[in-house]
């Protein structure tokens, strides 16, 4: 039986590098948690209901509930969007090129 040692990842890079994830996945992993840290500010700031994030998102309140508790499998950023967008918040996009030394 190996043992596992626990990894400590200081950055979202540092995360995205010890799970194995490409460039391409790093970035959307990042671009969708930061939707979700917003999603969850705005819940909790404006005190809503899974059920009216739902409601005002066109979603169900079963996906707005695992998506809020964290699971993003199969949750597409555009799903994400709609819902911020659905609670009156509007989502910008920002792009800048990557010095790599490769």
């Amino acid at each position: 039986m190996s043992k596992s040692r626990p990894v400590t990842a200081k950055t979202p890079e540092e995360l995205a590098e010890a799970l194995g994830l490409s460039r391409a996945e790093s970035q959307e992993w990042q671009v969708q948690y930061s939707l979700l840290k917003k999603l969850r500010q705005v819940v909790q700031r404006e005190s809503l209901t899974h059920a009216e994030v739902a409601r005002r998102g066109g979603s169900s309140r079963t996906r707005v509930t695992a998506i809020l508790n964290g699971n993003l499998d199969n949750v597409s950023s555009d799903l994400l969007i709609r819902l911020l967008s659905g609670l009156g918040y509007r989502v910008r996009v920002s792009v800048s090129r990557v010095d790599t030394a490769a």
